[in-house]
């Protein structure tokens, strides 16, 4: 069961149940991709999979261009929890890979800032009109991370993606770790859920890995650099990947706000959607499918 909702969030959501006018949305922020997605199309879900599978309540498609910057792209992001988690409306946050610097740098950087109500209907270009009226930051509930990139990959630090999209350089553990401020999720809970089916690159990915990203990114573990985090009993690692908040069994914490909800012991899940709601995101959508109501 999710059991860190701030207080606040409840007392709103309490207060919020009499009105008639609120209703939650379940927002899905892709990863890395080839740019076949729509930005600011809210019903293509071809990154994730079939539409028609359930996939939490009023399901959006946060479509970005998944070649570029985040700095560059993020704005996209913004548009979609403007249109659709402010006023009296709330939302739930599912991402992937790099979905994950997308909600945490939107968090860290504009989660303070003034935002116009809107009212969730949204134009070609993804952004929704003025409802009246202004408020601070977003109504978010929590956030689901299926591996999560926030903390980058080293295949970006080595130059294992043999392509030349300016999102690679952001992947760069340092860089993705320098980005924002980690620890500013204004009181979000993220939940982790790290995969463990890597292969490939098990000599490039330090620790446990889902063939992209490690588990010192898909855990939140903090730290300015990636560290070699494993499964319990796995050797030649620098420590094990505790759930829930616990820091790892060496003393490098989580950031703040991020618990672990899946560690892959059986190592069952790799990175991949493959547009079938597959890998790590299944999941994380059935974790969505039965709280995000």
């Amino acid at each position: 069961m999710k059991q860190f909702l701030s207080a606040a969030a409840v007392a709103v959501t309490t207060l919020m149940a009499a009105e008639a006018s609120a209703t939650n949305y379940t927002l899905w922020i892709h990863g890395k991709n080839g740019s076949t997605t729509k930005p600011g199309n809210y019903t293509d879900f071809s990154y994730w999979g079939p539409s028609t599978t359930a996939a939490g309540v009023n399901k959006k498609a946060v479509n970005w261009n998944g070649t570029q910057r985040i700095s560059v792209e993020n704005y996209r992001v913004r548009d979609a929890l403007d249109c659709f988690c402010t006023g009296t409306n709330w939302c739930y946050i599912a991402a992937h890979s790099a979905g994950d610097l997308q909600i945490g740098y939107a968090l860290s950087l504009y989660g303070g800032s003034t935002r116009s109500i809107k009212n969730a209907v949204p134009s070609s270009t993804g952004v929704c009109g003025n409802a009246g009226g202004t408020q601070v930051g977003w109504n978010i509930k929590w956030v689901d991370v299926a591996s999560g990139a926030s903390g980058g990959s080293e295949l970006a630090d080595h130059g294992d993606w043999a392509v030349s999209d300016p999102l690679v350089s952001d992947l760069v553990t340092t860089t993705a770790r320098g980005m924002y401020n980690h620890n500013t999720t204004r009181s979000l809970w993220f939940y982790n859920f790290a995969g463990a089916k890597g292969t490939a690159y098990s000599g490039i990915l330090p620790g446990q890995d889902d063939e992209a990203v490690s588990y010192h990114s898909t855990g939140g573990v903090s730290g300015s650099s990636g560290s070699s985090q494993c499964n319990p009993g796995d050797w030649f690692c620098d420590g094990t990947l505790n759930t829930g908040t616990s820091a790892c069994s060496n003393g490098i914490a989580k950031w703040s706000y991020h618990s672990v909800s899946l560690r892959d012991d059986g190592e069952s899940y790799d990175h991949h959607a493959a547009g079938n709601w597959a890998g790590i995101v299944g999941p994380v959508r059935s974790d969505v499918v039965t709280y995000a109501k």
